[in-house]
């Protein structure tokens, strides 16, 4: 993710959007318990937390896998190895 992405993620004042969801009543007892324990004020930021966290690691899984499959692409067209390591480590410093 790129670090202005990142900056607007973590922007506690962020817009925000109501949903509605079903959740078994079991659920939302078991994560109005855990909330507090992991120090969240309410079960509501606990379900935030963890729906990022799936979709940091999805999203990341994703863009890998994509730059994996333009690599080998691009080593198919006779670009050596070599040339895209440079151009990974150029981009990767910006």
């Amino acid at each position: 993710m790129k670090i202005e992405a990142l900056k607007k993620r973590l922007d506690k004042n962020r817009p925000m959007t109501s949903i509605t969801i079903r959740i078994p009543e079991d659920v939302v007892e078991d994560l109005k318990r855990l909330a507090p324990l992991l120090g969240f004020s309410g079960y509501q930021p606990l379900i935030r937390a963890y729906i990022g966290q799936g979709l940091r690691t999805d999203l990341e899984r994703f863009e890998s896998e994509t730059v994996t499959a333009l690599m080998a692409s691009l080593k198919r067209r006779g670009v050596s190895e070599e040339l895209i390591n440079e151009a990974l480590s150029e981009v990767a410093h910006r």
